[in-house]
C-alpha cells in the first residue's frame, strides 16, 4: 500500500483505527518525492497513505509509542524535550498533536517498550526510578490519575518487549531474575494485581527476547542468539513450535491465521541446527528480513524480500490497517521502500 517513507530509522508503531503513529530517529517524511518535516514522530492514514498533520517534535530518538484509550499517544525514548518543552523520556500527546502538561522524570536510562492495559500505561526498558521512586526497569502509570502507579515488577536487566493480555503482563528481554525470583529468564508473565511473577508461565528461552505478542491461547516470542528463533508458547509456557533463522528475529505479529516475523535474518533454516553467525547447517529458504508462518509454524509463501543489516524492528498487524513493518530497510520486493511499509 502507498505510505509515507522516512529519512531515518522507524523503531515504533501503534495504531488507532486507520491512523498509524510512528516513532524513530528521522527528521522528515517523504511523500511523492517531497520531504516534509517530521521530527522523530509522525502519523498517517493506513487506508489512503496520506501523511497527517500530527507532528510533535522530539529532540532525540523515540523508541516506543502506544495509544491511550482517550485517543492520545504516549511516546517513550531517549528524548529530553518534545516541542521544545521538557519531557524526560516519556510524553503524552493529544490526537491533535498538542503536548499534554503531564510530565515524568525517568532516571538511570530510558524506556524501550510501552503497552496500555488494565487502566495503566506499562513502561519498560532500562531505568531505575520514575519521579524519584525506585523502579527496576518496569513501571506503570495510572491512566485515570496520570500518576505513577503502585503496581511494580522489577528485573535485573533490560526489558525490550511488553504485551498485555487478560490478567497478565508479559515481559521479554535479557534479564535473568524478576522480583528476585529465579527461573524467570528472558520471558515472564507478571500479574495485573501487584506485579508478582505468575509461576504458571516459565518458558525460560535460551537467548535474548526482542519481541512478544499474544494471540488467542498462544504467546509468540522473537528471539536472538546464534541466528534467531521465533517460538510459539502455550499460556502455560510450553513451546509448541519454533522457526529458526540465520539472524535475530526482532518483531512478531499475528493476524488471522498467519504469524508475521521480522528481523535481520536472510534465511529461514530447514532445521533448528545453525552454526557460526547463524549459518543454517541443513539448508535454508530465502526470506530476507520478513517471513510468515501459519499457526502451526509452517512457513508460508509470503516473501517481500527486504534489505539492510538490522532490517525489520517493529511489526503491527490489525484487520483495519493490515500488516505494518518498520525498521531500517530501504528496499522491499526490489523497489525503494524506506523504513516503513503497509501490506494488505
Amino acid at each position: 500500500m502507498p505510505t509515507p517513507v522516512f529519512n531515518g530509522p522507524v523503531y515504533a508503531v501503534a495504531t488507532a483505527g486507520n491512523v498509524v503513529y510512528v516513532g524513530g530517529d528521522f527528521e522528515s517524511a517523504v511523500v511523492k518525492g517531497k520531504q516534509v518535516a517530521r521530527t522523530r514522530l509522525a502519523a498517517f492514514d493506513a487506508g489512503t497513505g496520506a501523511l497527517l498533520s500530527w507532528a510533535p517534535a522530539a529532540d532525540r530518538t523515540v523508541r516506543a509509542v502506544a495509544v491511550d484509550p482517550d485517543g492520545s499517544v504516549w511516546a517513550g525514548g531517549d528524548f529530553q524535550t518534545v516541542d521544545g518543552q521538557p519531557r524526560d523520556s516519556l510524553a503524552k500527546i493529544s490526537s491533535a498533536g498538542v503536548l499534554d502538561p503531564v510530565s515524568f522524570t525517568i532516571s538511570g536510562g530510558t524506556p524501550r517498550a510501552l503497552a496500555v492495559g488494565h487502566g495503566r500505561l506499562y513502561v519498560a526498558g532500562a531505568f531505575n526510578a520514575v519521579n524519584g521512586v525506585k523502579r527496576g526497569n518496569v513501571a506503570a502509570i495510572d491512566l485515570a490519575t496520570r500518576t505513577l502507579s503502585g503496581w511494580s515488577a522489577r528485573t535485573d536487566n533490560v526489558v525490550n518487549a511488553l504485551a498485555v493480555d487478560g490478567g497478565r503482563v508479559y515481559l521479554g528481554g535479557s534479564f535473568h531474575r524478576v522480583n528476585g525470583v529465579s527461573s524467570t529468564t528472558r520471558l515472564v508473565a507478571v500479574k495485573r494485581d501487584g506485579g508478582a511473577v505468575d509461576l504458571s508461565f516459565l518458558p525460560r528461552p535460551d537467548s535474548i527476547v526482542w519481541g512478544v505478542t499474544v494471540s488467542g491461547d498462544r504467546v509468540y516470542a522473537a528471539l536472538g542468539g546464534r541466528g534467531g528463533r521465533t517460538v510459539s508458547y502455550t499460556t502455560n509456557g510450553v513451546a509448541k513450535w519454533a522457526i529458526t533463522t540465520d539472524g535475530d528475529a526482532q518483531a512478531v505479529a499475528v493476524l488471522g491465521n498467519t504469524v508475521y516475523i521480522g528481523g535481520h535474518f536472510d534465511n529461514v533454516c530447514r532445521t533448528a541446527r545453525n552454526g557460526d553467525h547463524g549459518l543454517c547447517l541443513d539448508g535454508s529458504v530465502s526470506r530476507i528480513k520478513l517471513a510468515a508462518t501459519d499457526l502451526d509454524g509452517k512457513l508460508q509463501s509470503w516473501s517481500p524480500q527486504g534489505n539492510g543489516i538490522r532490517g525489520v524492528l517493529a511489526l503491527v498487524a490489525t484487520t483495519q490497517t493490515g500488516v505494518i513493518a518498520a525498521g531500517e530497510f530501504t528496499v522491499l520486493d526490489g523497489k525503494s521502500q524506506k523504513r516503513l511499509a503497509v501490506f494488505r
